[in-house]
């Protein structure tokens, strides 16, 4: 099967999640192959899942004082810096048979994809057993790499990989975040409980990234080669370089608008989901 490849680019929060949701309802609506898209953050970013209360999880005032963009995704779970890393987006229509009607079991494949890439480069990241506690535990977080779900992705027992999933009609967006870099004083301060003295130690010890459990740093680039090799090893499928569609380019320029909204980032208006899962 052969997937369009969309190459690593950077963008501000409101044009990745405007891009992701675009290419998603374009799929899904004329049932394409998948598309796998990488991309990074041009500025500072928080982002926070579809369901969270935006003034309950992050500090807005920090956020705005420092420069860091605010954006509400379309996915579910929680909050994420957006900083030094990148990002991997999967869209794939009903017609991709590789993957079921289940969001674990997607998550599942979609992550053993990313482990192999990440071997590439000598990492060792290994799947994250389901825990039946964590979602309860997951509730009083605010930072998606607070803790780890089912089949995410753990470098010795750290959460190296945050992803999020939308479903509807038979089709899905996943998308997630490969920390190169991680500040857990920075990411602290932002987001999670202002009382949470601790918070930044925590994070420290449950946050893994690319850049710092290798003895040599890789590039954004490198990085993205070896995800993509470990999709095509891992599933047989062929990564064809594709731009982005003129229907899709024309969407995502109307969605701008959406995510820069005060309406869809602090209301959740405008704004349709089929289901979600946390992360």
């Amino acid at each position: 099967m052969i997937w369009r490849l969309l190459h690593y680019r950077s963008g501000d929060a409101f044009e990745n999640m405007a891009l992701d949701e675009a290419v998603f309802r374009e799929t899904v609506r004329n049932n394409r192959p998948p598309t796998l898209r990488f991309y990074g953050w041009r500025s500072p970013a928080v982002s926070i899942g579809y369901f969270q209360k935006l003034e309950n999880e992050i500090h807005a005032d920090r956020c705005r004082a420092s420069g860091v963009d605010i954006v509400r995704r379309i996915t579910g779970g929680k909050a994420v810096y957006h900083r030094d890393e990148v990002t991997y987006a999967l869209t794939a229509g009903r017609s991709a048979s590789l993957f079921p009607d289940d969001i674990s079991r997607t998550y599942e494949i979609i992550s053993r994809c990313l482990a192999r890439g990440l071997s590439f480069l000598g990492i060792n990241a290994r799947l994250a057993k389901a825990d039946p506690g964590a979602a309860l535990h997951t509730r009083r977080e605010s930072c998606c790499f607070s803790v780890p779900f089912g089949s995410e992705l753990l470098v010795e027992g750290r959460k190296i990989c945050g992803s999020a999933q939308t479903r509807t009609q038979g089709g899905f967006l996943q998308h997630g975040s490969l920390l190169m870099r991680f500040d857990p004083v920075e990411t602290a301060a932002l987001m999670g409980p202002l009382q949470d003295t601790d918070a930044a130690a925590t994070l420290r010890s449950r946050v893994a990234a690319v850049n710092q459990v290798l003895s040599a740093p890789v590039s954004a680039e490198a990085l993205c080669k070896a995800l993509q090799r470990g999709f095509v090893e891992e599933l047989g499928v062929r990564l064809a370089p594709e731009p982005l569609t003129p229907a899709e380019e024309a969407l995502a320029g109307r969605l701008v608008k959406k995510y820069v909204s005060h309406d869809w980032n602090w209301e959740r208006k405008k704004g349709t989901l089929a289901q979600a899962r946390p992360i």
